[in-house]
């Protein structure tokens, strides 16, 4: 078996148990332990697992965390444009749709059809400004602003938002697990990210191959419920993940 195999056989097995042991390895991989020792060093080297007594562990989530957004938007910029192009060539005459506070949706907005009729409904700020920048007819969500990432949230937010209907919706997460489903830090931006999906008829997650096999606080909805557009799916996690509707911008 060639290293590079070896290596993300370690990492799959990482992902479905989150701790993995020497002698397991050298078992399951037909490697001797100085193999298998190198293998880890050089996946830690990575920053890809972290080493302890006897084999290794998947690198800890903090799962009640969230960058702000000008961090975020700084973060994978040339993926999330790719996967902005993807997303940009769902959208069609007449759409009316949600777009949702994040890095990710902010990238969709140049690339909005020019000419086409659209309405978009939107719980970002910084969103509204540029949409209506660019002419493009938009509702901003009432309620609070969450400074951190411009969105506005509460009671208020999610009742408007209860009322309106969408072709399509296209959302931020910070976490997809084939157990967990897809989750974000804040229970009440959580809310906001399921009722949009229930309240249309399609449902698209902007996410970058980083999102895979992570896991935040609160849970928006099942796998199954969207089409996930992304540049790629990390290899490692292609298996694990066939049965699920994803889009990759790199095919």
């Amino acid at each position: 078996m060639l290293t590079e195999e070896r290596q993300q056989k370690i990492l799959q097995l990482l992902a479905q148990n989150n701790i993995v042991k020497l002698h397991e390895l050298t078992d399951l991989l037909a490697a001797s332990e100085s193999t298998i020792r190198r293998d880890l060093q050089e996946l830690e080297n990575q920053k890809l697992l972290i080493r302890v007594h006897g084999g290794a562990k998947r690198i800890g989530q903090h799962i009640g965390f969230e960058a702000d957004m000008q961090t975020k938007s700084k973060e994978n910029v040339s993926a999330k444009q790719m996967i902005a192009k993807l997303a940009a060539t769902q959208i069609k005459k007449d759409d009316v749709i949600y777009l949702d506070a994040g890095s990710s949706t902010l990238e969709l907005i140049p690339l909005l059809p020019k000419g086409t009729p659209l309405k978009v409904v939107t719980n970002s700020v910084k969103h509204a400004s540029q949409l209506i920048d660019l002419n493009i007819e938009t509702i901003i969500l009432g309620g609070m602003i969450k400074l951190s990432t411009n969105a506005t949230l509460g009671n208020t937010s999610l009742k408007q938002l209860q009322e309106f209907n969408f072709n399509k919706a296209f959302l931020g997460i910070n976490g997809i697990d084939l157990n967990a489903g897809l989750t974000t830090p804040d229970p009440e931006e959580a809310i906001l990210k399921k009722t949009a999906l229930q309240q249309a008829e399609e449902g698209f997650i902007l996410a970058d191959h980083s999102k895979f096999n992570q896991i935040s606080f609160a849970k928006v909805a099942a796998l199954e419920a969207v089409t996930i557009l992304t540049d790629y799916c990390p290899a490692e996690h292609a298996e694990m993940y066939h049965d699920v509707k994803i889009l990759e911008a790199q095919k």
